[in-house]
């Protein structure tokens, strides 16, 4: 494992845990996704209670709200929010909570411009799946720690401490994904979904990304768009594509029937999770188990390599030298 990955690593075991204020906020804080809610959590500490409106497994492209999600946005001390029309469904709710001086914070606001992919199915719009590069995940840190500023400014050093440190461990994460990819042989770097959620993935780690569907699951793959992918994976002689823990795998398995009778052989690599994480209390249920899981699985079955233990296995190893 590169000599640079480790430094990262020690340098993140070496931190001290959640720095503590001395009183605790108790802010009563909702977000829209699991990925938003750990986030927070991680910078929000124990000043806040942090709930999350999409459970495990949930698309939040088709996510309708409930009435009992709506008295808990306006209930709410802060609300966060993906942004780039992933919650669409939701753009009610959320004028609902700005009409009454709720504040509705949107997590992507500060990602680059130019780091942000467009959506070819929607033209004007960006592609939402940014917590998939872990670099522009990040980004995102900031916008919490200033939200929380703003309403709790007893709560400055502690949340900038917390801040520092989680920007520090996705960092090693960051690392860790890089390295791992970059195991996969060059003619195996082909990642087939069922739809594409994995654009940013793709682009900050250097492999090809193709989804039966488009960035929205809210749209049906027709049979052309089937009929295409299969030539595609005939060509290309991919032996691997993969399910979505929130989406239907019955275009996958399409897939695979239709390259088979073509004579190409296709195996399910695994499951990713795409638009929602594992479930609470596991480790992929974290953001960072979320993304170990994902690149762990891809490498894995496109040929790669991973190191024993994983990336909780390096920070153990961190652990063990300090």
């Amino acid at each position: 494992m590169p000599r640079s990955f480790l430094l990262i690593i020690l340098t993140v075991a070496c931190l001290a845990p959640w720095a503590r204020a001395e009183a605790v906020a108790n802010l009563k804080i909702v977000t829209t996704t699991g990925m938003i809610k750990d986030l927070v959590t991680n910078v929000a500490g124990d000043r806040a209670e942090v709930s999350c409106i999409m459970k495990e497994g949930v698309d939040p492209h088709m996510y309708q709200p409930t009435a009992a999600d709506v008295r808990r946005v306006l209930a709410a001390d802060l609300v966060f929010a993906n942004g780039l029309h992933l919650e669409g469904r939701m753009t009610e709710v959320f004028e609902k909570s700005r009409n009454i001086g709720k504040q509705v914070v949107v997590i992507s606001d500060e990602v680059p411009v130019d780091r942000l992919l467009d959506s070819a199915e929607y033209p004007g719009q960006h592609d939402p799946h940014i917590w998939h590069d872990v670099n522009a995940w990040a980004t995102g840190i900031p916008v919490v720690v200033e939200a929380l500023v703003m309403i709790d400014p007893a709560g400055e050093a502690h949340y900038k401490a917390n801040a520092r440190i989680y920007a520090e461990r996705l960092a090693a994460l960051d690392g860790y994904v890089t390295w791992v990819m970059g195991s996969v042989p060059k003619d195996q770097r082909v990642l087939i979904t069922a739809h594409d959620a994995f654009s940013y993935f793709g682009k900050a780690y250097a492999i090809e990304v193709r989804g039966v569907q488009g960035i929205t699951t809210e749209s049906e793959a027709g049979i052309n768009d089937i009929n295409q992918l299969v030539d595609f994976i005939v060509e290309k002689r991919i032996s691997a594509v993969f399910i979505e823990s929130s989406v239907s795998e019955r275009n996958v398995q399409a897939l695979i029937e239709g390259a088979s009778s073509r004579g190409q052989e296709v195996k399910v690599g695994g499951i990713l999770y795409s638009d929602s994480m594992g479930a609470a209390g596991t480790w992929e249920g974290t953001y960072e188990g979320m993304i170990e899981h994902n690149v762990n699985v891809i490498s894995s079955s496109l040929g790669g390599s991973v190191p024993e233990g994983g990336f909780r296995g390096a920070r153990n190893l961190a652990n063990e030298g300090t």
